[in-house]
């Protein structure tokens, strides 16, 4: 019996957005590469959106309507569910639930949905003998969750990092090449499709902190915490401070990292999303528009770097078709590398004991003494002061800039220095940190 002779692999698939409709017309236009590679042919048995009367740009006569996609997971034509409705909670999670518990295959492209609910329906799929695959939810169509799972699965890797949000990069590296402010970057990128309406969700690091989630759990063999992820934003950086960062060598990226540290009552990670200095030379460095790149750094393999497209309909599309394949070939697997039993839960590493280099901005009132209260604040506190700069008025604000850059030293120093400078009326503004990236 050949490949092609074999029953086909059922689908149903939970939302028609761009990514939806991209799903369906891929597996149309390869249908022939993806049933040779998948060793059957895959198939469309029924989809579910909100409108049914709207145009999407594909023809969705030959499939069954769901009105209700709660109905998908209770299907007897349907294989697999693919969930591309988003929302981390609600209709979507139960219908993931049922999904699984029904013993079905779940391709996701729900970041959110994973980073929450992961080691729940990782072992649902376990007890159930279901596949569950969610390449999609992490880089768009960057295969980096297959290379963390499957290509560097016999290394011991160390620390996970990287730019995990289009949006973000997209207004970071337009900053740079424009000269303009935030708030004018923002405002372009929401005309041009970059950013959303509203685009807290990207510029505040959330997006970016469940996809580190899910890669720290993949990377390290841990159970997903997205809790414990520390999360800053870009919306404080300034065209100052990227300038800045040029003249010292450096480009600002909003950097996902994990890593973990090895003590006496066992492992701990450190997870962290926020506004980073990193070096020109750096691999990350020319990464540009809304391009996602992910590092991960093995104990054999080395420096392994993943880059690519991070959204879109073609690139998404790509890897949920991919997980498609694999569930079509029978290459179910564990979700998350290893049995959910296996998966150590990891306290969160003590981020103020790490040692690092900083970049600190404040705005501040002109007038005399200033800068004597902010050295004496990093003196106090065992700031060491590597360059210092002052600059002209701060665009949109009160006062001056001054910026300096630290040697190597704990973090909870510099905290404390900007604790002690709390309420100081010499302040106009809030500080500004930005850790200079370890290579």
């Amino acid at each position: 019996m050949t490949g092609l002779d074999r029953k086909p692999l059922r689908l149903a698939i939970a939302g028609l957005g761009t990514v939806g409709a991209g799903v369906i017309r891929l597996l149309e236009e390869n249908r022939a590469l993806v049933e040779a590679r998948a060793g059957r042919p895959i198939t469309i048995a029924a989809v579910s959106a909100r409108d049914r009367t709207k145009d999407r740009g594909v023809d969705l006569s030959g499939f069954a309507w769901c009105d209700d996609m709660a109905e998908m997971a209770k299907r007897d034509d349907v294989d697999v569910v693919v969930e591309l409705v988003g929302g981390s909670d609600g209709p979507t999670l139960a219908l993931a639930r049922d999904t699984l518990a029904a013993g079905k295959g779940l391709v996701t492209a729900n970041k959110a949905m994973i980073a929450h609910h992961g080691m729940e329906l990782a072992g649902t799929a376990e007890t159930n003998g279901a596949g569950l695959r969610f390449e999609a939810a992490v880089a768009g169509g960057i295969p980096v969750v297959k290379g963390l799972r499957e290509g560097a699965s016999a290394n011991a890797i160390d620390r996970v990092y990287g730019i995990l949000n289009g949006t973000c990069n997209y207004i970071l590296t337009a900053m740079e090449s424009s000269g303009a402010d935030f708030g004018e970057t923002l405002a372009d990128a929401q005309r041009l499709g970059f950013a959303e309406a509203d685009p807290a969700f990207d510029i505040d690091g959330v997006d970016a902190a469940h996809k580190l989630a899910i890669l720290a759990a993949l990377s390290f063999g841990a159970q997903i915490d997205f809790e414990s992820v520390e999360i800053d934003g870009i919306r404080r950086v300034r065209a100052a401070d990227i300038a800045q960062a040029d003249a010292l060598g450096y480009v600002v990226r909003l950097i996902g990292v994990a890593d973990v540290e090895q003590s006496t009552a066992g492992p701990r990670m450190l997870q962290r999303v926020r506004p980073c200095l990193v070096a020109k030379d750096h691999p990350l460095a020319p990464i540009d528009g809304p391009t996602n790149a992910v590092v991960a750094e093995g104990n054999f393999s080395g420096r392994l770097l993943f880059q690519g497209a991070g959204a879109g309909d073609g690139p998404t599309a790509s890897a949920v078709v991919a997980d498609l394949i694999d569930l079509a070939r029978g290459d179910a697997g564990a979700a998350f590398s290893v049995p959910t039993q296996q998966l150590v839960a990891m306290p969160k590493a003590d981020s103020g004991a790490r040692e690092s280099r900083s970049y600190i901005r404040f705005t501040v009132a002109d007038r005399p003494g200033v800068l004597a209260e902010i050295t004496a604040a990093m003196r106090d506190a065992g700031v060491s002061i590597q360059s210092l700069i002052q600059e002209g008025e701060a665009d949109g604000a009160d006062g001056v800039l001054v910026a300096m850059v630290t040697h190597q030293g704990p973090v909870r120093n510099v905290r404390a220095a900007i604790e002690m400078l709390a309420g100081s009326d010499s302040l106009t503004d809030d500080p500004l940190i930005m850790p200079i990236l370890r290579s």
